[in-house]
């Protein structure tokens, strides 16, 4: 067991520049976060399930959903216990990567997702216009999957990790946004 390699106090998170900033004590960490952990899925699973428009939504992207969660909950547990470890790996890095391999398979379920409440582009332009819903999240999907493999590129690369990551979130949140809202303005 690894208790006893670990110390009292151990790093949760990491600032820009890739320095732990924030700990937490061990029994916290070891016992807090899978509760926490499950708690998030098992909420993920209840949102995805309460919203009846669900029950139209592509069953691979429901599951897509209910094993994202869990993977990415195992993901950071290891990074924490591995920097916790004295690991070298390079936070940003690690969570670059993950990140580009989620905006990856997510941009590619993103065209197939039909109007819900709980998964996608949920703004009140695209809720009331189906043709809106699916032009948006078919070119989020494109820019997400771009977005991802510009992380996993610069996850290589290196060349400035934190602000690429940064960058490349606004503008696959952003852009889309403001995509569907020209298309809302357009139609009326």
């Amino acid at each position: 067991m690894i208790w006893s390699q670990l110390p009292n106090q151990i790093p949760i998170h990491f600032n820009i520049a890739d320095q732990a900033d924030n700990f937490q004590p061990k029994p916290l960490v070891v016992f807090g976060l899978p509760i926490f952990d499950l708690m998030v899925h098992l909420f993920m699973i209840f949102m995805i399930g309460r919203d009846p428009k669900n029950r139209m939504m592509n069953e691979k992207m429901v599951k897509v959903n209910h094993w994202l969660t869990p993977i990415v909950s195992l993901s950071i547990s290891y990074l924490i216990y591995s920097k916790a470890l004295g690991s070298t790996t390079n936070p940003s890095v690690f969570v670059s990567v993950l990140l580009g391999l989620i905006f990856v398979v997510m941009g590619n379920y993103m065209p197939k997702l039909k109007v819900n409440h709980t998964v996608g582009i949920r703004l009140p332009w695209t809720l009331q216009s189906e043709d809106n819903w699916h032009k948006t999240h078919r070119f989020a999907g494109k820019l997400w999957v771009l977005g991802g493999l510009i992380l996993l590129l610069e996850a290589g690369l290196q060349f400035a990790l934190s602000y690429v990551l940064v960058l490349v979130i606004l503008a696959i949140v952003l852009i889309p946004i403001l995509y569907s809202y020209q298309l809302s303005r357009k139609n009326r």
